[in-house]
């Protein structure tokens, strides 16, 4: 059975799996204990695993490389997380 803990990370980070089609992005949810979303860029082929996590200012979005987002705004997340995921890689 998932904590109270598991059920809410898992209900924010399924809010931002629902908008990434819209900006061109793919995901999956991974793990049950503790819940990721894997996300990629089809075009660029470019990937990253988001975390959800409390913070004293609410939920966050933790990405790599550096990328950072609130739960509170869904939409400025997505469209962050796109813009790290178009990047080209060096």
């Amino acid at each position: 059975m998932a904590s109270g803990y598991t059920r809410e990370r898992r209900t924010r980070l399924e809010a931002l799996a629902e908008l990434l089609p819209h900006h061109g992005l793919v995901s999956r949810m991974v793990g049950t204990d503790d819940p990721v979303l894997w996300v990629w860029h089809p075009r660029t082929g470019r990937q990253t695993i988001i975390f959800a996590t409390p913070s004293n200012r609410g939920w966050l979005f933790l990405w790599s490389p550096s990328g950072q987002g609130s739960a509170d705004e869904l939409e400025h997340t997505a469209a962050a997380l796109r813009q790290t995921l178009d990047m080209a890689q060096t």
